[in-house]
């Protein structure tokens, strides 16, 4: 698997991004190639169609659309990662259709480290739409143990997304990052139903935000277009230990 060093812009922390691979329909493992020595950007506003990276396959010269790398920096800050370009689109030798219309779902991800006890590998769901991003994060509750996660049909003025066996959870899908004001309505929605809540975001969140989400002991995750959300304070970290 390719590395390369990433210093987050927002602390100056440095990272070491390994890229994840994942597999091309003719069942060889593809990533894509990153680019070193590039800056990486912090992701405040996004874009569906910039969120995607053209990548050749090596086995089969196949090119298809996969998520663009991302990094959750421990500060709360979700770094783009560069990719080297690929020259021509093309289409499948097959004469298919790009993975844009056949979304990519990863065979596997693997259990975090700290992990108490064993799990089923989590399946993500590939994110195009806002309503992906809430399916997603079911999925994720579900995987940590959750149960009766329900979706409603539609969002509610409390702009709950998602509820759970004692646990109601909040889905923000848009292209800011999540500010103050949304971790404390969502603490004062489950302080006054007597359950605890959690926060998943697609940008980030605000510093005045995470910090208050510490304070409250809310867990938070930032996602990628895998749909795979990874924590990014303790109580998230937690949360992934333990389980619901």
């Amino acid at each position: 698997m390719e590395s390369v060093p990433v210093r987050c812009p927002a602390c100056r922390r440095d990272h070491v991004y390994v890229t994840a691979a994942y597999p091309c329909p003719c069942g060889a493992p593809t990533a894509p190639p990153l680019l070193r020595g590039a800056s990486v950007t912090a992701i405040t506003h996004r874009t569906w169609n910039d969120d995607w990276v053209t990548v050749r396959c090596r086995a089969c010269g196949r090119h298809d659309q996969w998520p663009q790398p991302e990094l959750c920096c421990p500060c709360g800050a979700v770094l783009r990662i560069p990719v080297r370009p690929v020259a021509s689109l093309g289409r499948a030798p097959d004469g298919g259709p790009h993975l844009a219309d056949r979304p990519v779902r990863p065979s596997h991800i693997p259990l975090p480290r700290t992990a108490s006890a064993p799990r089923p590998a989590f399946r993500p769901l590939t994110i195009r739409t806002a309503r992906d991003a809430v399916g997603a994060a079911a999925l994720y509750l579900k995987w940590l143990g959750y149960r009766e996660v329900v979706q409603p049909a539609e969002r509610p003025s409390s702009r709950i997304d998602l509820r759970a066996a004692g646990l109601i959870a909040q889905v923000d899908s848009t292209t800011r990052t999540t500010a103050l004001r949304d971790v404390e309505c969502l603490w004062l929605n489950a302080l006054n139903t007597s359950v605890s809540a959690v926060f998943f975001s697609l940008a980030g969140y605000a510093p005045d935000a995470r910090e208050r989400a510490d304070g409250l002991t809310i867990p938070l995750f930032v996602m990628d277009l895998t749909g795979t959300p990874q924590p990014v304070n303790s109580p998230a970290d937690e949360l992934v230990s333990t389980g619901a």
